[in-house]
């Protein structure tokens, strides 16, 4: 039996009728009388009732929990967040700053370069030295890390990563060093708070996934505590007593990941909060990849609508989210159903799915490889996933 919540107006045509059952007489139809108004009022409070009662019951669950802060009797809880600690998870991930090494030119090799130097970037990001370094070489490096924006932010998450290359600016230069310097790594990659939906995601995986000291499930939670990783898909080496670890990141463009994240996804798995290490067996040893993107395209035929424009946006939201939602399967690790295989069967539903709603037809579809060869049947392979390069329509 499911449970519906009544409108105000079935409460409060339910109230009139009691009322007037238990006085045994009928109530006048006015809208404004006394017992028209009273029903109203107490239907209001009823629904309430419901409304909290239905609220309560989705905390219960992980999949439907609440991610906002909510107050109750003084003391305010995130009920998502409130699972996450309960299971081990611990809280979503905060937002990281960037921290970039940089190359100085010395144009008088004296005295030294205080920590806390700001430099500017051209994108409206403040850096400070973070350490103090001698001037005693006619280059030298050091490490900066992203302090504020122009937003009036803290610097922190992906708007202060830039490329290998990139120059910043001294923003008080001292005389004896150049105004510019040049940056020559990311050392660690600034990343913004986790979302919430994939926080949701970390803390389902704990429930389904217990810890078992060294599985494959052990792997996944353990390289996922990282700031901007989305996804970690893990295998058994073919090189013997070894682990291949192929990471997706939630700040790299196609989700391929910095080199700082996959040394830092290897470091969470080898380490613990505290650096010990208490995680990865002994013998096994940690091999960290980005994923492997592979590209697909669509050519959808004799496609006739009456919003051809609206159809056709549509359709290309449907299949992009389609694809993205292709990943590996890895045995023993991933949830049924499977999503490692893209099929044309599948994507001709995709696309029916939204013709017809909208009253249109079309003939066929066909899914072209990054080679442009027709494939109806893709199973993806070790680390990778898939991703729509386009739609296009004959």
């Amino acid at each position: 039996m499911s449970l519906q919540t009544p409108t105000v107006q079935e409460i409060s045509e339910n109230l009139v009728a009691q009322i007037g059952a238990s006085l045994n007489q009928t109530i006048p139809l006015l809208p404004k009388s006394f017992t028209s108004v009273l029903a109203k009022a107490l239907a209001a409070v009823y629904i309430l009732q419901y409304k909290y009662g239905g609220f309560m019951i989705l905390q219960m669950f992980v999949s439907t929990a609440s991610t906002k802060p909510t107050k109750i009797n003084g003391k305010t809880i995130t009920p998502l967040v409130e699972w996450g600690r309960l299971v081990g998870v611990g809280d979503p991930l905060a937002a990281t700053a960037a921290e970039l090494n940089i190359s100085i030119t010395v144009q008088s090799q004296i005295g030294s370069l205080p920590s806390g130097t700001q430099l500017l970037s051209t994108t409206g990001v403040t850096y400070i030295t973070l350490v103090s370094v001698l001037l005693n070489a006619p280059t030298i490096t050091t490490t900066v890390r992203a302090v504020s924006d122009q937003n009036g932010g803290s610097g922190l998450g992906t708007i202060g990563n830039l490329s290998t290359g990139s120059v910043l600016s001294f923003a008080n230069p001292l005389a004896n060093i150049s105004r510019n310097a040049v940056v020559t790594a990311q050392a660690v990659t600034g990343a913004d708070s986790e979302d919430m939906e994939i926080y949701r995601q970390r803390v389902l995986d704990r429930f389904q996934k217990r810890p078992q000291g060294g599985s494959y499930s052990d792997y996944e939670l353990w390289g996922e505590t990282v700031a901007g990783i989305k996804n970690v898909y893990p295998y058994t080496s073919t090189n013997p007593g070894q682990v291949d670890v192929y990471v997706e990141s939630t700040t790299g463009v196609d989700g391929i990941p910095t080199t700082a994240q996959l040394t830092a996804v290897r470091d969470a798995i080898n380490f613990d909060q505290s650096g010990m290490a208490t995680r990865r067996p002994a013998n096994a040893l940690v091999n960290t990849f980005s994923i492997i993107r592979k590209n697909f395209s669509v050519a959808v035929t004799g496609l006739q609508a009456t919003d051809l424009v609206q159809t056709r946006s549509s359709i290309e939201y449907v299949l992009g989210e389609y694809f993205k939602g292709r990943e590996p399967y890895v045995v023993g690790l991933s949830v049924p159903p499977r999503k490692d295989r893209i099929t044309k069967a599948s994507v001709l539903s995709e696309i029916e799915s939204v013709v017809s709603i909208t009253g249109g037809i079309f003939t066929n579809a066909v899914i072209y490889n990054s080679l442009g060869v027709e494939t109806d049947i893709y199973t993806l392979g070790i680390g990778e996933k898939a991703k729509l390069t386009g739609v296009t329509y004959v």
